[in-house]
């Protein structure tokens, strides 16, 4: 595996120098993930929930055994209605970092992080604890993801505050503050609007150097991404290939402004992933998820819209699926990050990890 994780790095390389057309300017910095797996569904008919962590860890292991480089879940208490690995709100929600510490025992190579992390959740010095725990446990593995949240129900359900986006984007910065400062600084001190730490320690300390990674997720032009500029070191995007160069301009003009170099920042997006050996039996399975309305926010009365769909998903054979992650690369993505149907098998985890590895050569 160390041989191939390291042919894998050789032949990104190369293609960051332009072996899949015009590439936007890299360095020799090595992505925070290249090809990651979000667990977003744990709906797995004739599995007791006795045994769902089980059947989750096999596939985290099955993900980092097929190459993947990261493992990701969702920030939330109730299913949402996620295109193809959604679902109803009463479906299982397994409490992110209990999951991930666990998943942390019974894997070795892949990061491990939410996708995105709700700021309002949790105070940001108790985040900022959970998450160096969760880099000591895993050796060094966590990565920090968090997010402005927007879940209402979520927050109505267990009662927490949900305050307008201006001022969840105003909490988002100082949590990103505080975060920093307690990854890297002995006993910082920070005094803000909204929250506020005095010498707080945290040790043990990360093992990471300067603490776990940060990843901004969102995509808000005027202070999402100035957030990313300014505090992060990956963001994760939404949206077509055209709207991802047009994001990615935007986060270009934010860093210029801060006088930072793009690409210091990991730029990925998360996307439905449909992969089946044949064209047809992916085709199948696409219509198999429209059908039990897994993309069911994205159809009007008409009913869905499959170039609307397409965009928000890859889908096809190994080759179609190889194609169109490369197009992605070539808009400017450093890595992509996906979820599967339901219940996937182990099987098809094994084919998209062999897949997406293979689409750098």
């Amino acid at each position: 595996m160390r041989v191939r994780a390291h042919a894998i790095a050789l032949t990104w390389s190369m293609l960051q120098r332009g072996h899949c057309g015009p590439m936007t300017r890299r360095t020799d910095r090595r992505p925070l993930t290249r090809f990651g797996l979000q667990f977003s569904n744990f709906t797995y008919p004739g599995v007791p929930d006795a045994q769902l962590f089980e059947r989750i860890a096999a596939s985290a292991r099955t993900a980092e055994d097929s190459g993947f480089d990261s493992v990701w879940v969702m920030d939330h208490f109730y299913q949402i209605p996620v295109p193809v690995a959604g679902g109803g709100r009463e479906e299982p929600m397994i409490e992110a970092y209990s999951l991930l510490s666990a998943l942390a025992a019974r894997t070795s190579t892949v990061r491990l992080g939410t996708l995105v992390t709700g700021l309002t959740y949790r105070n940001p010095a108790l985040l900022a604890k959970i998450v160096t725990s969760l880099d000591v446990i895993s050796s060094g593995r966590a990565v920090l993801g968090v997010g402005a949240a927007w879940n209402d129900d979520e927050h109505e359900g267990y009662g927490f505050d949900f305050p307008p986006t201006g001022e969840r984007l105003s909490r988002l910065e100082e949590t990103l503050r505080i975060v920093r400062a307690m990854f890297r600084e002995d006993s910082p001190s920070f005094e803000g609007r909204y929250y506020r730490i005095s010498e707080a320690l945290n040790r043990p300390r990360p093992v990471t150097p300067g603490g776990p990674p940060i990843l901004v997720g969102g995509a808000g032009e005027k202070r999402t991404l100035r957030l990313v500029a300014r505090y992060a070191d990956a963001c994760n995007l939404f949206g077509d290939i055209p709207m991802v160069r047009h994001k990615l301009e935007v986060l270009a003009a934010h860093c210029e402004a801060e006088g930072r170099d793009p690409a210091e920042i990991t730029k990925t997006k998360l996307c439905a992933l449909i992969i089946a050996e044949t064209e047809e039996e992916a085709e199948r399975r696409l219509a198999e998820q429209i059908d039990a309305g897994r993309f069911a926010e994205r159809t009007t009365a008409a009913g869905a819209d499959p170039e609307d769909l397409r965009a928000r998903a890859v889908v096809g054979s190994p080759e179609q699926v190889a194609e169109q992650v490369r197009e992605h690369i070539a808009a400017g993505l450093d890595g992509m990050i996906f979820h599967l149907p339901p219940a996937a098998d182990l099987d098809t985890i094994r084919l998209a990890g062999a897949t997406l590895t293979g689409a750098v050569w």
